[in-house]
């Protein structure tokens, strides 16, 4: 009866809506409904917030029961905005209309600005300036990024440009937050052991976009806990680490007893979860998020230390970081407490070893070469980052896809962060600002920062002094440049002088051939003027792949070293042929001969951080080019429909 009662009312909710005078048919049945039957009608999900906002002004009984901080209201906060409902606790007053009002405001503030990103930093990287919009925003800044992660999981092929500059923003917008986070921590006194917690802001910072919490590790952490007490329970049932509470710091001081903590340890993380050290895969920056070792169940020395460490200590065993050259490792004291002790009186573990205990000589053979007594000295928590970041930032320089160089930005700017007077990489830091190009379009915000860069530089240490006037120089010939270029270059295709472009942009392309002649990287000098090497020495790229072209030129606009370093007189038609910018799978772009390219037939959707900066949407057969390059390229997506029609009429034609 109770059901039938709700349908009924259900269905007079509608008309309801619709009705001008409160004397309407359905009200009086409505409103004489017990309290709890109208809130969950009010409730069910059937009513936006525009039908509630419009029952509320019926009648005063309704208007109580839509009252901004009840159920009502939070309700519809709730299924808008689901993700949101973590930032709020059950004992708190909220005012749910005005919380909504808020959001919904920020929302299409957001949205505004994302539309304005692609016009105004289409032809190169957002500037340092470029995210003043959104600082300056009032409102809370959950709203902001909730809006924001809304964009990026948008069903479907489309919006891809909103997608790109929505993720820039997220990226930036959280790396601030985690950034000044990790500088407050890092103003903590000496003796603050907290490693997870300096571990996890360095994977915060790394991956921005990923939904990473000291909480959730720790956790992690804390079932991991439990197994290792349940093996405990079995060697020792009276041991005094099982009877620890949660949050509880207690060390215990008998050897024997911390030595059947490490055994259990051993036991779960090595035999029992099968942990074991990244041999097979040991330059991946994966190896270095704690969120990763944890899923992954695998790591380097240094991460693996720091989860080994952590469990130890919540379970009573004090063990200490040792920055040992090419290996981190742990030590563990034999030794009486209050006397003089010395590196022999410590047995060091290898948790990238599975826990394995060695002697200092154990320790030389381990790295082939004697080290002195002071690098087997317990590190604070400043220098164990210290050594993390310092592998990421290793791993930065090595990268060779990402034409972004994003890991090296995020490794020197967490560097920088802690020691901010390195010279060798703020100089770094200078080059990559300036050959990575990111100049604003109407201001020189970056190019004062560079500048700003190398003054430091000069001042630190007057030696650079040959570097800084190199970079100097070619920052200020930069910015005549900027002063003297024209607007949009337009490329038409009925153009006599574009008559043998063949291919148009959103066309998805398959590379005809391997060769080890290397395609260029988007005109892109960073790995010889930032990592330079031996110029005898080959670059070998396999090819074959799949691409989409987001730009062409009628002949190779390559200068004369690029076309002989890349053997272009190799090629049949040489560089007196159309060449293709292409986003590749792999993540790069490069710049292909039309000889060497070939329309796939069997197109897919192509994986590439930048895809979105030109192209609006994929359509399973091609991609749509945003309003920024079809300007640059208006007669192209005519072109495509037309290509594409041809290929799947020929393909018909050969089935038929």
């Amino acid at each position: 009866m109770a059901a039938a009662v709700v349908d009924s009312a259900m269905e007079v909710v509608p008309a309801l809506v619709e009705e001008a005078a409160p004397e309407a048919a359905g009200l009086s049945c409505l409103v004489n409904l017990p309290g709890e039957v109208l809130e969950y009608i009010l409730c069910s999900g059937s009513l936006t917030a525009a039908d509630i906002g419009r029952v509320s002004s019926t009648c005063r009984r309704l208007r109580e029961l839509c009252q901004g901080s009840g159920k009502v209201w939070k309700e519809q906060f709730r299924v808008r905005w689901p993700s949101l409902m973590k930032h709020y606790s059950p004992t708190d007053y909220v005012n749910w209309l005005e919380e909504y009002k808020v959001r919904q405001k920020a929302g299409l503030e957001a949205r505004k600005i994302v539309a304005s990103f692609s016009k105004r930093f289409f032809s190169e990287h957002v500037p340092c300036n470029g995210f003043s919009d959104i600082e300056n925003l009032e409102g809370p800044e959950i709203f902001f990024e909730d809006e924001l992660v809304c964009i990026l999981n948008m069903e479907g092929r489309k919006a891809l440009t909103w997608k790109y500059y929505a993720k820039k923003i997220l990226y930036y917008l959280r790396q601030q937050k985690i950034l000044n986070n990790l500088k407050a921590f890092l103003q903590q006194p000496d003796d603050y052991e907290s490693y997870l917690e300096g571990a996890v802001y360095i994977d915060q910072y790394c991956n921005p976009l990923s939904d990473i919490s000291l909480k959730d590790i720790q956790a992690q952490i804390d079932s991991i806990v439990e197994l290792v007490c349940k093996t405990l329970r079995g060697i020792n049932s009276r041991h005094p680490s099982l009877a620890f509470k949660a949050g509880e710091s207690s060390m215990i001081m008998e050897i024997e007893l911390q030595s059947q903590v490490l055994d259990a340890m051993n036991h779960v993380l090595y035999d029992q979860l099968k942990f074991k050290g990244n041999r097979m895969d040991y330059y991946n920056a994966l190896n270095l998020y704690m969120h990763q070792v944890l899923i992954r169940r695998t790591g380097i020395p240094i991460s693996m230390s720091l989860l080994y460490l952590t469990i130890a200590r919540q379970l009573g065993v004090p063990l200490e970081p040792v920055n040992f050259p090419s290996h981190f490792l742990l030590r563990w004291c034999q030794g009486a407490e209050g006397t003089t002790l010395d590196i022999f009186d410590y047995i060091y573990i290898d948790a990238f070893g599975k826990g394995k205990q060695l002697t200092v000589k154990e320790c030389e053979y381990l790295i082939g070469q004697h080290v002195t007594a002071a690098l087997y000295g317990v590190v604070n928590v400043k220098k164990v980052l210290q050594r993390m970041v310092g592998n990421l930032l290793s791993l930065g320089k090595r990268e060779g896809i990402d034409q972004s160089y994003q890991l090296l930005r995020d490794s020197l700017d967490l560097y920088l962060a802690m020691y901010p007077d390195q010279v060798q990489l703020l100089l770094l830091q200078a080059r990559l600002y300036f050959h990575l190009g990111i100049w604003p379009e109407k201001s020189f915000c970056l190019v004062l920062k560079v500048l700003d860069i190398l003054q430091h530089i000069q001042t630190l240490d007057p030696g650079q002094h040959g570097a800084v006037g190199y970079l100097v120089q070619h920052t200020l010939e930069h910015i005549e440049r900027k002063k003297e270029e024209v607007g949009v270059e337009v490329k038409l295709r009925s153009h006599e002088k574009h008559r043998d472009v063949c291919y148009s942009i959103g066309l998805i392309m398959k590379h005809k051939r391997f060769s080890s002649v290397c395609e260029s990287r988007e005109r892109s000098v960073m790995n010889q003027v930032m990592f330079p090497c031996p110029a005898s020495k080959a670059i070998i790229m396999r090819y074959g792949y799949n691409c989409v072209i987001y730009g062409w030129d009628p002949t190779c606009m390559m200068g004369h070293e690029w076309i002989r370093n890349m053997n272009v007189h190799s090629l049949p038609h040489g560089h007196h042929q159309p060449f293709y910018n292409v986003l590749v799978e792999d993540g790069s772009c490069r710049y292909a001969a039309q000889e060497n390219l070939e329309y796939n037939v069997e197109p897919q959707e192509i994986s590439h951080p930048d895809v979105g900066r030109y192209f609006s949407e994929f359509t399973g057969t091609h991609y749509i080019p945003n309003a920024e390059l079809e300007i640059r390229y208006p007669e192209d997506l005519e072109s495509v429909y037309e290509t594409v029609q041809n290929i799947y009429s020929a393909k018909k034609e050969n089935v038929e």
